[in-house]
């Protein structure tokens, strides 16, 4: 057997060579689709109300006042109540209207895909599942588009034709330049000079590139409610058996012969992307944001009713309620 090649980050940005892309369906075609496989399902499972899926968005700080007999203690505020003396409690408003941004990266690596479906493909389903689901119910939807720089910044505007744009602006992209690695840290910057109205931001990327993102993400987790998609294929967490294998970087073109008949390479590979999970993790968590799991080969109505149910859970436990429904003793 021959020496097993040296340890690299899993990074798979391309499909196998010698693999055909599939065919990129119309914005039209999609938003279509979207509508009849995705959307008539979640409004049976949630039985049209739309607003279970956006639990706890849209709530804007009204007002403190004093504490009165029978008010909601989970909703005093220590802060206040420590400076005055005297118990505080906030008030809310429930702003009817939402809107959100979808900071979408479509650089090289969400090209990969080692079945029928791509990474890009699964976001962009993602944001016109969303973006259709918000529109429809009055709600405005913009998008930040990130190739290996800030491509372009759609305006939050409300119907299914500007949906139609969000999407045909982002299938559309310029291909990424070859030699640079994606900069979420840039895309996070415009974000925050770009989004003045507290929104709910829907950031949709692999996390694949250069580090020092995690602050930029934090700061704007500040301001808004922000959720993080990642995208992921099943291939890149463990490798196959499948000889010698021509891998090729999407971003800097860079090609290299592996073998993956080789256990110990596998071995090395899982390993690494375990570590690279791990680390992912911990910097979505020390950002203060929900991640939504989304991988080439899930079901989406599958994937948002996942995210249903971890807003739901972040209400309770944000409200004292265990996930057993009992509430946590001081």
């Amino acid at each position: 057997m021959s020496e097993s090649p040296p340890e690299r980050e899993p990074r798979l940005k391309s499909v196998p060579a010698g693999r055909a892309p599939g065919a990129r369906e119309s914005p039209d075609a999609l938003l279509r689709r979207i509508e009849w496989t995705v959307i008539r399902r979640l409004d049976g499972l949630l039985q049209g109300d739309y607003r279970t899926l956006f639990r706890a968005f849209g709530l804007d700080l009204a007002d403190l006042r004093e504490y009165q007999f029978h008010d909601d203690v989970r909703h005093i505020d220590w802060n206040v109540t420590a400076r005055l003396q005297i118990p505080h409690v906030r008030e809310f408003n429930a702003d009817r209207e939402v809107t959100a941004w979808f900071l979408l990266d479509t650089s090289g690596s969400v090209d990969f895909g080692s079945r029928d479906k791509r990474k890009r493909a699964q976001s962009a389903a993602l944001a016109a599942a969303l973006g259709r689901l918000l529109t429809r119910h009055g709600n405005r939807v913009g998008a930040i588009i990130y190739t290996d720089r800030v491509d372009a910044v759609i305006p939050a505007r409300g119907g299914r034709r500007h949906v139609l744009h969000l999407l045909d602006r982002m299938l559309g992209a310029a291909a990424p330049e070859r030699g640079r690695e994606t900069d979420l840290a840039e895309l996070l910057e415009t974000a925050q000079s770009v989004i003045k109205r507290r929104s709910v931001v829907f950031l949709v990327s692999d996390f694949i590139g250069a580090p020092g993102w995690s602050r930029g993400l934090a700061l704007l987790a500040r301001r808004h409610e922000v959720v993080a998609v990642r995208l992921y294929d099943p291939l890149e967490m463990a490798l196959p058996d499948l000889g010698l294998v021509l891998m090729r970087d999407a971003e800097t073109g860079e090609q290299l012969f592996v073998d993956t008949h080789d256990a110990r390479f596998r071995r090395r590979f899982a390993d690494a992307a375990a570590r690279r999970e791990s680390a992912l993790r911990s910097a979505l968590g020390e950002a203060g944001v929900d991640c939504l799991e989304l991988a080439t080969d899930d079901d989406l109505v599958d994937a948002l009713m996942r995210f249903t149910v971890l807003r739901k859970r972040r209400s309770q436990l944000a409200a004292g309620v265990s996930l057993h429904g009992r509430p946590r003793e001081s």
